[in-house]
């Protein structure tokens, strides 16, 4: 054992009571609160990554296994190339590559169906922790997308620091949330959540 940590004192449990319950409410998200209450933080997530080469089918079931909707896809250097949703691999694009290349569906790699850099939504930190919620959703609706990566600059460059996913943020507000369209005020927002 390292003499950096030292041992608790304990004792013996007696009679007790169960925890007190909190008085009130835990912390619900609104379309007001803090954009970072939504975010998948990647400082604090261990993040899953694929390679381009890798096929489509175990990528998916890397997914299942992490239990994520989302990878990002990697060079061999370590650098962010694409990303792939679930959506991505049970949709209609491996079907729609399979034909095209006249392959098999199950040989259809990651790099054939993800969604490239270039075309990859990014936003700073820096915005990001000025952001509400509803800013959030109001961006990736306005972009139609499902995601979004956010960059943190650090002395090495710049880095993938987080992700906001449409249906996670939908899930934290208690509705569902479509990526396509615009919703620009709160009632757009409570009507795009059935409130």
């Amino acid at each position: 054992m390292s003499a950096q940590f030292a041992r608790v004192a304990s004792h013996p449990l007696r009679a007790a009571r169960p925890h007190r319950q909190a008085e009130e409410e835990p912390h619900r998200v609104t379309v007001d609160s803090s954009a970072l209450d939504v975010m998948t933080d990647l400082r604090r997530v261990q993040v899953i990554t694929v390679e381009p080469e890798e096929r489509a089918d175990a990528a998916l079931q890397q997914m299942i296994h992490a239990g994520v909707r989302l990878l990002l896809v990697t060079s061999p250097t370590d650098e962010v190339v694409g990303v792939l949703t679930a959506r991505d691999v049970m949709g209609e694009r491996p079907v729609k590559v399979a034909s095209e290349e006249r392959i098999p569906r199950d040989q259809v790699k990651v790099e054939q169906i993800m969604t490239a850099q270039e075309s990859i939504d990014a936003l700073n930190l820096v915005d990001v922790k000025r952001a509400r919620v509803g800013d959030i959703v109001v961006t990736l609706r306005a972009a139609g997308r499902q995601h979004a990566l956010v960059m943190e600059q650090t002395s090495h460059g710049e880095i993938v620091c987080g992700i906001y996913a449409v249906t996670q943020i939908g899930r934290e507000l208690g509705g569902e949330i479509s990526p396509a369209g615009q919703a620009e005020s709160f009632a757009d927002l409570a009507k795009l959540l059935g409130g």
